[in-house]
């Protein structure tokens, strides 16, 4: 009975604890496990939202000083960063798009809605490349669950003359296999005007 009784206190001890127990030497430390948490956080969203009102700006100076060209590279940089494209479709709903390509599915698509110059697309003129100096975010609520986070709010741009144009804007952000953080769905549209 004694023996059990040892067996079970040796079964509940682990490690140096066992060791010193049966009067051996500690047992050296592991390496601290392996912890992969794809949880989002508050301050992860932001920091996407504020980089994603930065890099618009971006584009529109990098046209001001190297014109389409440079504007169309920075852009693509940008949505290979900051969409979810090579992840599949993203289903962004830009601001100023009009049927029959209302929907930006494609990086293509994305790339013309923000520096134009596609002739696929005839009505895109460049939103990225209308002067705006400014960009602030206005969260209403952002909802995490786990690795993904949605946001809604508005989005106010104020342009070259100081006007400003408020936006309704909805993003959700999932985490890619290396941890970052990519849109997969953004909806933009003006305000509504009533009447």
């Amino acid at each position: 009975m004694k023996r059990t009784g040892v067996a079970v206190a040796a079964l509940l001890l682990s490690g140096a604890a066992l060791a010193q127990f049966q009067g051996q030497a500690p047992v050296a430390a592991q390496a601290p496990a392996v912890v992969v948490n794809q949880a989002v956080g508050e301050a992860e969203v932001r920091a996407a939202q504020q980089a994603w009102c930065q890099a618009l700006l971006d584009i529109g100076n990098a046209y001001k000083q190297g014109g389409q060209g440079a504007a169309k590279a920075l852009a693509e940089q940008v949505i290979d960063s900051a969409y979810g494209y090579q992840m599949g479709a993203v289903l962004f709903k830009p601001t100023l798009t009009v049927n029959p390509q209302t929907f930006r599915t494609t990086r293509a698509g994305a790339l013309a809605y923000f520096v134009g110059g596609d002739p696929a697309f005839p009505k895109d003129t460049g939103f990225a490349l209308k002067g705006w100096s400014q960009c602030q975010i206005a969260n209403a609520a952002i909802f995490i669950a786990g690795d993904s986070a949605t946001s809604m709010g508005k989005v106010h741009f104020t342009g070259k003359d100081g006007r400003v144009t408020s936006v309704d804007k909805t993003w959700t952000f999932v985490k890619d296999d290396a941890g970052k953080l990519r849109i997969v769905v953004h909806h933009s549209s003006l305000e509504y005007a009533g009447g």
